[in-house]
């Protein structure tokens, strides 16, 4: 399959993701999603099925555990909120937009929402406030997980249960390894702990970049780890977080400033719906 990305710059590139790389990630999402009851769940498929995180966490993984897929075809609340409480939606895989929203309409009381039992957010970094608020909303269980199209896309999730870590995109799935490297020089590994450029080898890493040797070159090593232009660190229990992207640092009087950071600092102040720094 041909997945299309370009981030914010520059033409797209397809992704050359194989048959292997898919059908390895979603046996890596049966894994993290071990607690679905094949057959008895019921999957709320807003995300468009041509982004590849929806291909893969709405579509293929409702096929490979039997779950009634919940069709919505675009993002409208209060149709939303409806086909929750009607259909009684038990795993809802979303980005903050759309929990955001869930959290700060005043329709959302008015709709029963307690049969949600997992939501695996993505696409975009989860705001503590935004994860604890839908939580206390719902009573379900809000993950962040992590990944990129190259990755088929899942990377990294927070566990589904008490163990999950806020502000963390959790720990490799089955079968990854990770490594984070200098933002100087891409190549020098730094210590444990340390801040660095974000590296993933895995069966869910793409095989390249569709006739753009230059490209797949520059994004994976000679022994088959992918760049993912992220950067973060690993802490001793093996949760990753993030801080930002590579090409979103800010250099500021000598100091590296992370919009991340800074976002999350404004959501402290409760006036404040969402956030953005660029």
């Amino acid at each position: 399959m041909l997945q299309y990305t370009g981030g914010t710059t520059g033409v797209p590139k397809g992704a050359m993701l194989t048959h292997a790389n898919l059908s390895a990630n979603i046996e890596q999402m049966r894994c993290v999603f071990e607690k679905a009851q094949p057959g008895d769940e019921r999957m709320l498929c807003v995300l468009p099925f041509f982004h590849v995180f929806a291909m893969t966490v709405g579509q293929n993984l409702s096929i490979i555990l039997g779950a009634e897929m919940v069709l919505q075809p675009r993002f409208e609340l209060k149709e939303l909120l409806e086909v929750i409480g009607r259909k009684k939606v038990t795993l809802f895989p979303g980005v903050p937009t759309i929990y955001t929203a869930i959290n700060n309409s005043p329709l959302t009381a008015d709709y029963d929402l307690s049969s949600i039992n997992l939501c695996l957010s993505g696409g975009a970094p989860l705001p503590v406030e935004v994860k604890e608020s839908f939580e206390k909303l719902t009573g379900c269980i809000l993950a962040e997980g992590y990944g990129l199209t190259e990755t088929s896309p899942v990377a990294a999730v927070n566990p589904l249960d008490s163990s999950r870590r806020a502000g963390s995109i959790g720990r490799l799935v089955p079968g990854t390894r990770a490594r984070f490297v200098s933002i100087e020089d891409r190549t020098t590994e730094v210590g444990k702990g340390e801040k660095g450029e974000l590296l993933l080898h895995g069966p869910q890493v793409m095989k390249g970049y569709w006739k753009r040797e230059d490209a797949t070159a520059d994004s994976l090593t000679a022994d088959g780890y992918l760049h993912t232009g992220d950067v973060g660190y690993q802490d001793d229990d093996g949760f990753i977080y993030l801080v930002d992207r590579i090409k979103d640092l800010i250099l500021c009087s000598g100091y590296n400033v992370y919009p991340r950071v800074i976002e999350e600092a404004i959501y402290l102040n409760e006036a404040v719906d969402e956030a953005i720094v660029i």
